[in-house]
């Protein structure tokens, strides 16, 4: 084959195709977004998988940060001096009242407490030999031996060594108390918090040694502005948002504390969390409370329908005409009822791909 017969075959080529594609316009390739969806913009959602983004008159709440913590909590101390010898128990361990914990050095104790019974032993030898003397004396009062004055002085020495009874068997009893604070119990049923010493540590009273809480009652507390107080003077109740695991509480009680932070200028409040909480909920929590200061008009959607990754906020919404498309937005405070402030990203009347659709893709 010559080059100008290769020539002619390419033009003849060319010529057909571009004669096929004019009588044949619907025979083209269809292009790729019509064949498959590629991405969430491409897919449909049902309508009883979405939600509609609307505006609501909804309770209007103040945030205040807060911390859980225990209600009932407690940081043992030492009572006595002497080394840490042993720990029972260590940080997540639960414990029980009065269960002993840690341990300390005994052997000063031990010998205090004996020589509190030597002394016991010697004022009641002493008070047998006062006894003794003194009915002698009243006997040779009566046979006009010894004047009254020998009588009087063993009167004052009976009496004398019961005193010196007395002191003998508290200072006893001082000894053996002293003792029993080498082992130091629980106060609380609960949890180990942390160690605050370690073995081989000098004791001493009043040094902390361990931390215990119970589970089983904690709390949400908030630093809340003077200037807020006035609106939620009638509150009775509010709504604890727990961020890090995305669960909101209703508290059983609100307390706000009869006093100011003149500091701060704040005020403490207390909201106290019902019994089942996620196990994850320990004290040192980050939380804030929802606090309601009254109502308020506002673009609300689902909080199934917003989802994060990372530093992204963002939902799916659901166009005309039925197609999904990822949107980026941004939120404000719960509104309750399942229900999120819409601050910005979204329009009402739009609708919002759900939970549900996410789950059934």
């Amino acid at each position: 084959m010559n080059r100008n017969t290769a020539a002619a075959l390419a033009a003849f080529a060319i010529a057909a195709s571009a004669l096929a594609a004019t009588q044949f316009p619907n025979t083209a390739a269809p292009p790729r977004s019509a064949t498959a969806p590629t991405t969430a913009a491409a897919t449909t959602a049902p309508e009883a998988a979405t939600a509609a983004v609307e505006l609501r008159d909804v309770a209007d709440v103040y945030a205040a940060d807060a911390v859980i913590e225990a209600v009932r909590a407690a940081t043992v101390s030492a009572q006595i001096s002497g080394n840490v010898t042993r720990y029972y128990v260590d940080a997540g361990d639960r414990v029980k009242r009065g269960q002993v914990l840690v341990r300390i050095d005994t052997r000063e104790t031990d010998a205090q407490v004996v020589a509190g019974n030597a002394a016991v032993a010697q004022a009641e030898a002493q008070l047998a030999q006062a006894k003794l003397n003194h009915e002698r004396t009243a006997k040779l009062l009566d046979a006009k031996f010894v004047s009254q004055a020998a009588l009087d002085k063993a009167d004052a020495d009976l009496k004398s060594a019961l005193a010196a009874v007395q002191m003998a068997n508290a200072n006893a009893t001082q000894a053996t108390t002293a003792r029993s604070f080498a082992e130091v119990r629980s106060p609380v049923d609960g949890v180990v918090t942390r160690r605050l010493a370690e073995l081989g540590e000098l004791a001493a009273p009043g040094k902390p040694l361990i931390e215990v809480h119970d589970p089983s009652a904690l709390r949400a507390v908030a630093s809340v502005p003077q200037f807020v107080l006035p609106r939620i003077a009638n509150a009775k109740t509010a709504d604890v948002l727990l961020p890090t695991l995305g669960t909101t509480l209703t508290a059983t009680r609100l307390t706000v504390l009869p006093a100011a932070d003149a500091r701060l200028l704040s005020t403490q409040v207390r909201a106290d969390l019902p019994a089942q909480v996620p196990a994850t909920t320990v004290p040192g929590t980050a939380a804030k409370v929802l606090l309601p200061t009254g109502s308020a008009r506002k673009l609300v959607m689902p909080a199934s329908a917003v989802f994060r990754r990372g530093e992204l906020t963002a939902t799916r919404v659901v166009t005309a005409d039925g197609r999904v498309q990822l949107r980026q937005i941004r939120v404000g405070e719960p509104a309750g009822n399942g229900l999120v402030e819409v601050l910005a990203g979204l329009d009402a009347g739009e609708r919002v791909q759900t939970a549900a659709a996410l789950a059934a893709r």
